[in-house]
């Protein structure tokens, strides 16, 4: 922002926490009728799932991009900065209009006689940017669940599903089937629900409570796989692993009922955005340092694909391990080890949701080093003769990126 001003309403937003969830869709439904229903302005395409609802928004929003659209997209959480939530034409929002939107949504929070959570008042003010700049299109990713997420308040032409996974059981269930049944309140009758190649519609049709058209996406021909890359047919694809492949295949079809819906998408440009897709943290090989690389697989879903990758390239990193407390640690670690890591390092960040070394030493059977953020990242400025990995947690990648003094966008 300008160094004249002052921010008040990033600070109002930041007392309010980031985490939960709230059965009730009573406040983002009253905040946005007080903004005068800013998501009726455009068509929203709606993605839930338990991992790869970022990389799939991601190749997406860089598809329809290269394309010619003007892409709106949300996402969380962020790693830095909050205005990393909110993605306009490829850019992140900027900080002054972030305040200039908070302003208007704390205001019909006001007028409402309401308290909304953070997740509420990002997303209003999301969806509010979207109109301020006139996207053609909005990407609007599920923060969790979704039933009784703030995301489910809009009415989109496309919902996507990714994959299901075990995370969150404390407030979605402690199946799958129950995951599922919460994730698939985001499909609406009548209209196209896409499914990443894992998903079963025979599995999923009996746990849908209404009547969708069911979209399976079809996987994608073999590739050429690399540590940084991919290559499909020869056309690189911008963000690596195997399964970025099946988040690619979730994104193409995505964008083939689009087409089917009447969106004038033409096919020649969309693979340039495959190969521009960026998405920090998700495997992704950060700037300024030597051979230092971060994922923010945090459930055993997303460390069995990372350890897989990591096999099929050879590839053996030293480890930096750092999780919240309610994650599953041993689910994680079972998945990890078969990478067979150099070292392994756990990190603790300041925050009283961070594991502590005795329940990370336990999921790893082994008494590690625990550093803390400034440790860590003293020790990744430092090159080392095979690559470093961050994983754990998203926040933790967020945490080490501040004290390094780096911004992912």
């Amino acid at each position: 922002m300008n160094g004249d001003l002052t921010p008040v309403y990033l600070p109002r937003l930041q007392e309010r926490g980031h985490f939960g969830i709230k059965c009730g869709l009573e406040n983002i439904q009253a905040l946005l009728e007080g903004l005068g229903r800013p998501d009726l302005g455009y068509p929203v395409v709606l993605i839930a799932g338990t991992n790869g609802k970022g990389s799939t928004g991601a190749f997406l929003a860089h598809m329809l991009k290269a394309a010619g659209f003007v892409v709106g997209w949300t996402t969380s959480p962020h790693l830095v900065e909050v205005t990393e939530r909110i993605w306009v034409d490829g850019e992140t929002i900027g900080e002054g209009a972030l305040e200039l939107l908070l302003s208007e949504v704390f205001e019909a929070e006001e007028r409402a006689g309401l308290r909304a959570t953070y997740f509420e008042l990002m997303i209003a003010a999301a969806l509010s940017a979207f109109r301020m700049t006139g996207v053609e299109v909005a990407l609007v990713e599920v923060g969790m669940g979704g039933r009784w997420d703030a995301t489910n308040a809009t009415n989109p032409i496309l919902s996507v599903l990714t994959t299901i996974g075990l995370d969150h059981q404390q407030y979605l269930g402690d199946t799958r089937e129950a995951i599922a049944r919460e994730k698939l309140c985001t499909a609406r009758e009548g209209r196209p629900l896409v499914l990443g190649p894992t998903l079963d519609p025979d599995w999923i049709r009996p746990l849908l409570s209404c009547e969708p058209s069911l979209h399976p996406a079809p996987r994608l021909p073999p590739a050429d796989i690399r540590w940084d890359h991919s290559r499909v047919d020869g056309k690189r694809v911008g963000l690596a692993g195997l399964h970025q492949l099946d988040n690619l295949a979730t994104a193409f079809e995505a964008v083939r009922q689009l087409q089917a819906e009447g969106f004038p998408i033409p096919d020649n440009p969309l693979w340039s955005g495959v190969a521009a897709a960026q998405w920090p943290g998700r495997l992704w090989k950060v700037p300024g340092l030597d051979g230092v690389w971060m994922d923010g697989a945090h459930n055993p879903d997303g460390a069995r694909v990372l350890a897989d990758h990591a096999l099929a390239c050879g590839v053996r990193p030293h480890l930096f391990i750092g999780a919240m407390g309610d994650k599953d640690h041993a689910g994680v670690a079972r998945e990890l080890k078969r990478m067979r890591p150099l070292s392994v390092t756990f990190v603790q960040g300041d925050a009283p949701r961070y594991a502590a070394a005795p329940a990370l030493g336990k999921a790893w059977g082994l008494e590690s080093p625990m550093l803390t953020v400034r440790q860590a990242s003293t020790q990744l400025r430092t090159p080392a003769e095979a690559p470093r990995l961050v994983t754990g947690s998203l926040y933790l990648l967020g945490d080490l990126l501040r004290d390094l003094d780096i911004r992912p966008f």
